[in-house]
């Protein structure tokens, strides 16, 4: 398909898997995929916890592998994956997220990336940021060598790069747990993160679910929204534009969607993007960026009036008074008190109703 051109599509609960394999077949994905090489599915996993807008969806993951399965992709060469950070587990969260008996239902294992072989590697690209941050040298996992991507990000806003989407979600497979030292950078590691990815992956592919999308204090604490949409594109920055438009933000007014269409890893301005399927001319949700306790304080420390604390608090055996802060608050104080109530509604709509489903058969 070329650079410049995202697939929308409306979908429901009732027909959202049919949906996502008419997303794909818009996009032409075999002639983006390869069906011999290897492919890494790329998870979303912001939150141990389930909660709606926060991860990936299941109903996102089935659509996906059930189409790639059904249009016979070999089961042994598909590996869903995510990572660890300070505030996930990624074998937890693949339960509460219920993508376990999605994988199961076609034969696919799941890996979990602090569990396989992480190498050094020397990436030719002028880097903005990342050599800088990690001085001794980028460390990745070894099986993203060569092998193709499918990133499955949501449509949501975060508090450090203003939106999150397919770029962002390299992230979180291509820096060890100490990437939390990226984020006084944020938008510089992310257009770095793109010109990683063109060197380690033949092919990028990121399908997006936009079914429940979350506005506010990104990536955890949000205020999920049932909008019933679903992109895919090869180009990332391109489709992160599109969800950000959506949204209701000038994509290129955000920092890391202009510098990568800057030096050519995508097309960012939505007056040259092509958009296939669904007429977004007039969709605006009307989202806003917050920030969590969690971000202001790691911001305060970063880059405001407390950053003469930053090398004591964030670059010293200090530092696991971070995650252990972001754990208390976010598990045990936003979650019971506000994020509850939050799910409670969210289980009246038809999402909720679908996921009720998938948590039935895990």
């Amino acid at each position: 398909m070329g650079p410049g051109k995202v697939a929308v599509l409306k979908t429901d609960a009732n027909n959202v898997l049919t949906d996502y394999r008419k997303l794909l077949e818009l996009i032409n994905y075999r002639n983006i995929l390869d069906f011999k090489q290897d492919v890494v599915i790329k998870l979303n996993l912001s939150w141990t916890k389930y909660f709606p807008s926060c991860s990936s969806q299941p109903w996102q993951l089935e659509g996906v592998v059930k189409t790639f399965v059904e249009d016979g992709f070999p089961k042994d060469k598909l590996f869903p994956l995510e990572n660890k950070t300070v505030v996930t587990d990624p074998w937890k969260g693949a339960v509460n997220n219920c993508w376990m008996p999605v994988l199961e239902k076609y034969g696919l294992g799941f890996t979990a990336l602090p569990e396989v072989e992480w190498t050094v590697y020397d990436f030719k690209s002028d880097l903005l940021k990342l050599n800088h941050i990690f001085p001794e040298g980028i460390e990745i996992p070894k099986m993203y060598i060569g092998k193709q991507i499918v990133h499955l990000p949501t449509v949501k806003t975060h508090g450090h790069a203003t939106t999150t989407g397919a770029i962002k979600n390299s992230f979180g497979g291509l820096l060890k747990e100490v990437r939390h030292y990226a984020h006084k950078y944020m938008h510089e590691v992310l257009v770095d993160l793109m010109l990683m990815q063109r060197e380690l992956h033949p092919r990028i592919f990121a399908v997006m679910d936009g079914t429940v999308c979350g506005d506010g204090a990104g990536p955890r604490t949000m205020t999920p929204h049932g909008k019933n949409f679903i992109l895919a594109s090869e180009d990332q920055v391109a489709i992160d534009a599109i969800a950000a438009k959506m949204m209701g933000f000038d994509p290129m007014e955000i920092p890391y969607l202009r510098m990568c269409q800057e030096r050519g890893l995508g097309v960012a301005d939505p007056k040259k993007i092509e958009i296939l399927g669904f007429d977004i001319t007039g969709v605006n949700f009307g989202f806003e960026v917050k920030k969590s306790f969690v971000i202001w304080g790691d911001q305060m420390l970063r880059k405001g009036p407390l950053r003469f604390l930053e090398k004591v608090l964030l670059h010293s055996p200090l530092v696991f008074w971070a995650p252990m802060a972001s754990n208390l608050y976010h598990d045990w104080f936003w979650y019971p008190i506000v994020g509850k109530s939050i799910i409670r509604k969210f289980s009246r709509t038809e999402w909720g109703g679908l996921f009720r489903q998938y948590k039935k058969s895990n």
